[in-house]
């Protein structure tokens, strides 16, 4: 008794102290409710923005705090918002003290623990919203006491276990309600005894659901936004209840275990059942496993609608033409069916298409040059089909496509020049078809791919565009398996946001460029199987983010280390290179020269020879002279070749030149010591070279 007396001493005290130190006057019950939010205040463990340093001011009022709101009537705080705050900690009970309160926003914050079922006592709440944060456990049941509530956001969380009936049942004026991205397990707990009249905005989308859609649901008839997407529920599509839904607009039922009625052979009847919905904007059936053709009845649809989702199903069959009058659809996904037969021309009717997703069917014929028409057309995907024939030349007129996908059909022809005038493209991928001719200048020069080029797997030939360097924003090449010949132009160096480049299985040639290894963001090269040859530059060697390297089968020479982008690479990189050698595991070693080794080998070498050529040579000189003086001795002619030779290295001379040449030697001139001059000025000039004179005068005086 004594310390209920103090308790209460103490609470007396604190108004008091309020009051003094606000310097304003406050009801009773708001300072109860400030010391509340003081207390809530307490478990907020991070505050990063700052947003509640106001909380501690004694000279504001409460109801001038940051996210507080207060009725002026009745001295209440009826809202509390401190959504995106980045504020952490827990979410305190003490909050149920607000007992006027009508508006409780938590949002996008860091909260963590459980969500405190004493929330459910704040009777008068219409808006609860605890959504983008890190809650876990189970949703409290009393939550479902909140008769009045009319918005209810717990999604984004960590929260698990079944959905608390009360939440259904008891929620009568509720009108949203988002529970979505959780771990949420179970069935909808929705039985015929309750009533959501009101409900306009169901989301359960990325839980562990199971079961059917409980009928109970037709009761809400003014249901707009219904989103099971990404759960397991099974059992037929939900005709019977969405039949009762006129103001339905956004119906998402992906990636669940639904069947078609009959069986699952017959989409009709759900399709007829959304005529009535006249607003229907967005319809979604996507990762189910619905078998059956696609209705005609699909043309019946609101012509509101802007997407359609039918892809990662089993529908086979044609596409309807009727599907073209839903003039306003911006968005029509097909994709990842069993679709055959040709790609209607009707389409081009759906002049608002932006997205155009029918690729992985088997589809078949030629592309419809009639796509071109479809002026707002920003991404066309007819990848993984059988389509034959040229691409067209109209698609030049697409000003607005983005992203082409035309990869693994069995187009031919050549590229069109033409689509260097979708001057917005980012994507362009033709590879794995029969394409063949060069690779148009106009198209290697468009400056807006941003993600990625493919020509692989076609029959491309000629030389790689220099063209191809304009490209400073793309992030990959891939030319691989194609005839490509030429040299790899250095200007590649230029595509200074390239990560990947593959030029594999070509017949390229000459030296691999050092600017290639000096690209800022590389990341994977391959230009195995060419016939590249020389020194792998010291530059890829050098590169700080190469980490997947491919030269293997061509004539790349020269030392290979184990260091920089070699590192972490195998023998299999290198293979196919009989002149590579290094420190690669599996590699041979190089051989080392020293300098003097290079040096001295040479003088051995010339050491060794010349004896031989001496040894072998002198005899067939001197048999060559011994012949000569035998035939002229035996007074015979010479050969032609002799002759030849003999006058070559005795050519005619005159007798004036003769005695110029002997600076008129006689005998009187002569000596007697010798019998030929001795000075260099008695040379005579031949035909040849220098004739020494003394040899004439020796056979004059003879």
């Amino acid at each position: 008794m004594g310390s209920c007396k103090f308790s209460m001493f103490s609470f007396l005290c604190l108004i008091i102290i309020l009051f003094v130190v606000s310097g304003e006057e406050i009801s009773p019950q708001l300072v109860k409710e400030r010391i509340s939010l003081l207390s809530f205040r307490s478990d907020v463990v991070l505050d990063p923005e700052g947003a509640l340093e106001i909380w501690n001011s004694s000279g504001i009022h409460v109801c001038n705090w940051t996210g507080v709101k207060c009725n002026n009537a009745s001295d209440h705080v009826v809202q509390l918002d401190l959504s995106g705050l980045s504020l952490r900690g827990r979410i305190s009970p003490v909050l149920a003290n607000l007992s006027s309160l009508l508006v409780l926003d938590l949002s996008r914050n860091f909260f963590e623990g459980h969500i405190p079922a004493e929330l459910g006592d704040i009777l008068q709440l219409r808006q609860l919203s605890l959504s983008w944060n890190l809650l876990g456990g189970n949703i409290p049941e009393e939550l479902g006491f909140l008769h009045q509530l009319v918005y209810l956001d717990l999604g984004n969380n960590r929260l698990a276990g079944d959905i608390p009936a009360p939440l259904f049942c008891n929620g009568s004026s509720l009108q949203y309600m988002d529970l979505s991205n959780n771990s949420l397990t179970g069935k909808i707990p929705l039985n015929n005894e309750c009533k959501l009249g009101a409900l306009r905005f169901l989301l359960l989308w990325s839980n562990r659901l199971v079961g059917q859609v409980p009928r109970a649901l037709s009761n809400s008839t003014n249901l707009e936004w219904l989103d099971l997407e990404s759960n397991m529920l099974s059992g037929e599509l939900p005709s019977e209840i969405v039949r009762k839904m006129p103001k339905l607009q956004f119906l998402y039922l992906s990636y669940n275990d639904f069947v078609s009625h009959d069986g699952n052979t017959n989409l009709e009847p759900f399709f007829a059942s959304l005529v009535n919905s006249s607003n229907l904007q967005e319809l979604e059936l996507a990762g189910n496993n619905l078998f059956g053709e696609i209705p005609p009845i699909i043309g019946d649809l609101s012509t509101k609608c802007v997407q359609i989702h039918l892809d990662e199903n089993i529908l086979y069959g044609s596409i309807p033409s009727h599907i073209s009058n839903l003039v306003n659809l911006t968005l029509l996904n097909l994709s990842s069916n069993l679709l055959n037969g040709t790609i209607p021309p009707e389409l081009c009717r759906m002049g608002k298409l932006e997205r155009v997703y029918l690729s992985n069917n088997s589809l078949s014929g030629e592309i419809p040059a009639a796509l071109a028409n479809i002026s707002h057309l920003g991404l066309l995907d007819l990848s993984k089909n059988k389509l034959t024939g040229s691409i067209p030349d109209s698609f030049a007129y697409l000003s607005q496509l983005r992203r082409l996908f035309l990869y693994e059909n069995q187009l031919s022809g050549t590229i069109p020049p033409s689509l260097g005038q979708c001057v917005n493209l980012e994507i362009l991928d033709l590879s794995s078809n029969d394409i063949s001719g060069t690779i148009p200048s106009e198209v290697a020069g468009l400056r807006s791919l941003k993600l990625y080029l493919n020509l692989s797997r076609n029959h491309l030939h000629g030389p790689l565009p220099l063209e191809l360097s304009k490209m400073d924003m793309v992030l990959a090449i891939d030319l691989s398996s194609n005839n490509l010949s030429g040299t790899v132009p250095p200007q590649l160096g230029s595509c200074i946001a390239l990560e990947y480049l593959n030029l594999s299985g070509n017949v390229l040639e000459g030296l691999l460029p050092a600017t290639i290894g000096q690209l800022p963001y590389l990341k994977e090269l391959d230009v195995s199987s060419n016939q590249l040859s020389g020194n792998i530059p010291q530059s890829i060697e050098a590169s700080p983010t190469l980490k997947h390297l491919n030269f293997s089968f061509n004539k790349f020479s020269g030392n290979i280390s184990n260091k920089g982008a070699f590192a972490s690479l195998t023998i299999d990189s290198f293979l196919g290179n009989d002149a590579l050698c290094g420190q690669i595991k599996g590699m041979p070693n190089c051989r080392r020269r020293s300098a003097h080794l290079s040096f001295i080998l040479p003088v051995l070498l010339s050491l060794f020879v010349t004896p031989l050529l001496c040894m072998f040579a002198y005899p067939l000189v001197l048999r060559s002279r011994f012949r000569r003086k035998m035939v002229i001795f035996n007074g015979g002619d010479l050969g032609d070749e002799d002759k030849e030779t003999k006058d070559l290295k005795h050519p005619r001379i005159s007798y004036r030149q003769l005695i110029e040449a002997t600076g008129g030697a006689d005998d009187s001139n002569s000596t007697d010591d010798s019998m030929f001059l001795s000075s260099s000025d008695g040379l005579l000039c031949g035909s040849v070279g220098y004739i020494a004179p003394g040899m004439f005068l020796l056979s004059a005086t003879t």
